[in-house]
């Protein structure tokens, strides 16, 4: 067995009701103010409303930032870092989607006292260092899996993303609690659940830190999702399908945080940046075929997820390799979102400039399990149009 190493986040407490774990949390540590990083819509739709009783509950001072947004900017999280260092928070809690974890591991980099870098010092991998601010994570969505990955991605131009990998910014706890997931949109369900199928199968396939551990929760993960998915979308109160669905991308999440994802997230990104699509329909959008595209290098994966997913997959490593395709390609049909760029107001002369824009994600397209050029990213984006 070739060597490995694996990190995710020390404490993780799942189950319906887990929330009310916070409560000995924040008895054990006596924070003098905890700063709650969430977004507009938690507050309108009062869905934080559990974690301020449990705030008052506990004596724990504290304040509220919800200006996040999808796709975070830059300037949104050095006014976020601002609003924390002139409050002196001592301790920062992410409440919400992928967007809302990611600015809130910033900010807890970035606001500690005795912190000396830059949001600019930051970017790339292992560029963030001790120390920072303690830090709890809460997922709203099932699909990012940001609790439990050490990745945060902010919007740094017009269309541009960039990443900052650290282990610094794993959660000191993850909290996974269905019972705020029960009210997301249909269409929010959909592209992030396919969202977190997209990272077992890349973490799955991943070409250099693929590795036991990962692959083991990849299929898990990918065997959680393939269930629920369907579950959810016919109904959302569902919450024992809620559950399995966050279980499974904080799986997802673990395993591609060791075992780094591909060509799906690198061709995804432009369309994002671009045309302000979320991650998980861009995800959704181009997925089948960077599958088509792997398909010679990574048949023998993609044979080895449809048995895991269907015991009952009959065939050569070839058919195996088809059926996991159509199998995906079926998710997306039940999905509900809207597949093909044309009809997403994306222009057709657009599609050159995505695919030069797909080639600058080199951080990602390393990890592919086959070389993808320009021209093959074109191709793709003509395809789906």
């Amino acid at each position: 067995m070739s060597q490995f190493q694996f990190q995710t986040v020390g404490n993780i407490i799942s189950g319906l009701g887990s929330i009310q774990q916070l409560s000995p949390i924040l008895k054990a540590r006596s924070f003098q103010k905890l700063l709650l990083v969430t977004d507009a819509g938690m507050i309108q739709h009062q869905l934080h409303l559990p974690l301020l009783e449990i705030l008052d509950a506990t004596q724990t001072p504290f304040v509220i930032f919800s200006d996040v947004q999808a796709d975070p900017p830059e300037d949104l999280i050095l006014k976020a870092v601002e609003f924390a260092k002139n409050e002196q928070v001592d301790a920062v809690l992410g409440f919400g989607g992928g967007s809302s974890l990611d600015v809130a591991k910033v900010i807890a980099i970035l606001s500690d006292p005795n912190q000396s870098q830059t949001i600019q010092h930051l970017y790339g991998v292992d560029n963030a260092k001790s120390p920072r601010l303690p830090l709890i994570l809460v997922p709203t969505t099932a699909g990012t899996g940001s609790e439990v990955t050490p990745i945060s991605i902010v919007t740094t131009g017009e269309t541009t993303k960039t990443g900052i990998v650290s282990p610094i910014l794993y959660a000191d706890v993850a909290i996974l609690d269905a019972t705020f997931t029960q009210d997301l949109p249909a269409h929010i369900t959909a592209a992030t659940g396919i969202d977190a199928m997209v990272h077992a199968i890349e973490a799955y396939t991943s070409k250099i830190k693929k590795n036991f551990y990962a692959d083991l929760l990849a299929k898990q993960a990918l065997s959680l999702l393939n269930q629920n998915l369907k579950l959810v979308l016919q109904d959302g109160h569902n919450l024992e399908a809620r559950q399995n669905m966050l279980l499974g991308s904080m799986l997802a999440g673990q395993a591609f945080a060791n075992a780094p994802v591909g060509a799906v997230h690198a061709l995804a990104y432009p369309l994002g940046g671009h045309f302000h699509l979320s991650h998980g329909h861009t995800n959704a959008l181009v997925l089948v075929e960077v599958l088509k595209f792997n398909a010679s290098a990574a048949k023998r994966y993609y044979a080895e997820l449809i048995q895991w997913m269907d015991p009952y997959s009959k065939g050569n490593t070839d058919g195996l390799c088809d059926l996991f395709i159509d199998h995906m390609q079926g998710h997306l049909d039940n999905s509900g979102l809207t597949l093909k760029l044309s009809e997403l107001n994306v222009p057709e002369d657009s599609l050159e400039r995505l695919a030069a824009d797909a080639m600058q994600q080199t951080r990602l397209l390393q990890n592919n399990p086959k070389v993808l050029a320009q021209q093959d990213a074109l191709n793709i984006y003509q395809a789906i149009y």
